[in-house]
């Protein structure tokens, strides 16, 4: 009975500590605003508004038909004509253009006698992502514009690029399940709601106790007869709490910006959620006890996060990552946070689907708030 008192107590001076800071509750409130505002539409491998440079050595109908295609479609900009390639190079050399597109000379005459035709694309691949996108964005369009020219005047002769020609005719029908429009937004906004428990609990928390220290307020801690897993206890609750309202507010956020409902039941994902926002709580404590200052406790936070955040799968997959790199995702309990958040609303997984992820997750909280347990001392140094 004393012990629930104590607790009491300490619960009521946490959220008391919260209410009263002026920076916190805006910081609740923000913080999954402005990250799901900015970072779906920021953090995205689709490329846009590529900066082309046309050389039209054929001046037909048919090579201004290509051209008109490119420039219409949503990722190309023809942004300058040039007569040859080292004048286009020039482009690309002072950074004004990303691709050249060359068309030859006799390019309608050659389609129209059932020739094969090959046209030119060079790409600047000081961004290697963006060189490679952009050329497979340009390589459907051409085999596109091919497939309908030929339909259209019978011809027999395909147009290629650099010096391939097109395969046969063989018409693939894909079918997308479960993100059907390829919506990089829908595939990430799971992974940031799991990036906002990430941070409440691994930031937030490592600043809690640090702080206490910094303001001397530990000390009255350490000459009461407060025991420390009640006073630990007492911490992590409100962040637990703090974690649930936010990942419902970025579930509401989700739902008016980007019409993204969870397809799976809300009940796994919330419990998901409160376990993972244990652990991770916990985690932050256990560097706040071992801090002696909050600007050790940030750094040291911000050192795993970092690794946590780019070796999750939030931005690259974990499948395309070296093998050693995967090897080291198994140690990373956001990437299992990640990978049910996205099955759970995105692909509607259950836990019959999700067993490793829960016990993952459920093993890195009990080892996270044993290490908060074991390092936190009821003495100041």
């Amino acid at each position: 009975m004393r012990r629930n008192k104590v607790l009491k107590y300490l619960l009521e001076k946490e959220f008391k500590q919260t209410l009263r800071n002026p920076i916190m509750l805006p910081l609740i409130i923000a913080l999954p605003l402005i990250q799901l505002i900015l970072l779906p539409y920021a953090a995205t491998y689709e490329i846009r508004n590529i900066k082309l440079v046309l050389i039209d050595h054929d001046h037909s109908q048919m090579s201004r038909s290509l051209a008109q295609k490119t420039a219409s479609s949503e990722y190309f900009e023809i942004a300058f004509q040039a007569k040859t390639y080292p004048e286009a190079l020039e482009h690309i050399e002072q950074g004004e253009a990303d691709m050249i597109l060359e068309i030859p000379d006799q390019f309608e005459k050659k389609l129209n006698s059932g020739q094969a035709v090959q046209v030119f694309v060079a790409a600047d691949a000081v961004d290697g992502t963006k060189a490679s996108i952009g050329s497979n964005y340009i390589n459907g369009i051409i085999q596109e514009f091919s497939m309908q020219e030929v339909a259209a005047s019978n011809l027999s002769a395909p147009i290629s690029v650099t010096r391939q020609a097109l395969p046969a005719r063989i018409e693939p029908m894909p079918v997308f399940r479960f993100n059907p429009d390829l919506d990089y937004k829908t595939y990430m906004v799971p992974g940031i709601l799991a990036l906002l428990l990430t941070l409440v609990g691994g930031i937030l928390a490592a600043l809690n106790i640090s702080s206490e220290r910094e303001l001397g307020t530990l000390e009255q801690i350490n000459v009461s007869p407060v025991r420390k897993w009640d006073y630990l206890l007492g911490k992590l609750i409100p962040f637990w709490i703090m974690g649930l309202i936010i990942i419902c507010f970025g579930l509401g956020i989700a739902y008016i910006l980007y019409d993204i409902v969870p397809k799976g039941s809300f009940w796994t994902l919330l419990v998901f959620a409160m376990i993972y926002n244990i652990g991770f709580t916990g985690f932050g404590l256990f560097i706040s006890s071992v801090s002696k200052s909050q600007q050790q406790a940030m750094f040291i936070a911000f050192f795993f996060l970092l690794i946590f955040f780019l070796m999750g799968g939030l931005f690259t997959p974990v499948s395309s990552m070296p093998r050693w790199a995967q090897y080291i995702t198994y140690l990373n309990p956001t990437s299992y946070l990640i990978d049910a958040m996205r099955l759970i609303i995105i692909k509607g997984s259950n836990f019959s689907h999700l067993w490793p992820q829960f016990w993952a997750t459920v093993g890195f909280a009990v080892i996270f708030n044993l290490l908060a347990l074991l390092t936190f001392r009821k003495t100041s140094k």
